[in-house]
Order: C-alpha cells, then sequence, then structure tokens
C-alpha cells in the first residue's frame, strides 16, 4: 500500500531514439523554415506586398511551422520513446 512514485533512477534515457529524433527534427525543421522564409518572401512578390506584408507573411509562416515542428516531435516521441524503465 505504498503510493509513492517510483525512483528516478528506475528510467533510463534511451539515447539512440533521442538522437534519432534530435537529428530528424533538425533535418526538418531546417526545410520548414526555410519554405516558410521562402515562401512568404514569394507570396508577397505574388500579391505585390511590400518589405513590411512579406516579413508579416514570413511570420505567420513561422508561426505554422513551429506547430508543425511541435506536432512532428510529439508524434515522434511516441515512436520512438527516450525513456525506458529498468
Amino acid at each position: 500500500m505504498n503510493a509513492q512514485p517510483a525512483p528516478a533512477a528506475a528510467r533510463r534515457i534511451v539515447w539512440p531514439s533521442v538522437v534519432t529524433v534530435i537529428s530528424a527534427a533538425i533535418l526538418i525543421g531546417a526545410e520548414v523554415f526555410g519554405a516558410a522564409f521562402a515562401g512568404g518572401w514569394a507570396l508577397a512578390i505574388l500579391f505585390g506586398l511590400d518589405d513590411f506584408g512579406a516579413h508579416i507573411l514570413q511570420a505567420v509562416l513561422f508561426a505554422l511551422g513551429v506547430f508543425i515542428m511541435i506536432t512532428f516531435i510529439r508524434a515522434a516521441r511516441r515512436v520512438e520513446p527516450f525513456t525506458r524503465r529498468g
């Protein structure tokens, strides 16, 4: 009837999973944020926006990229758990 949580030493970091997810996040992040910057610039030219409009569009696409990266990391942690008991 001991309701205390398991000690922290009972969980071990699975380094290959951590390295895999971080490496994939760096690769995908470079693509996502590069596309956000270039896409914002291209769309601003297409719609005839000035520099301020281009920066606003890039910021919106950058925020979308942050959302995509957060979603990717959460999904990747379900597939490649960072910790394991024992």
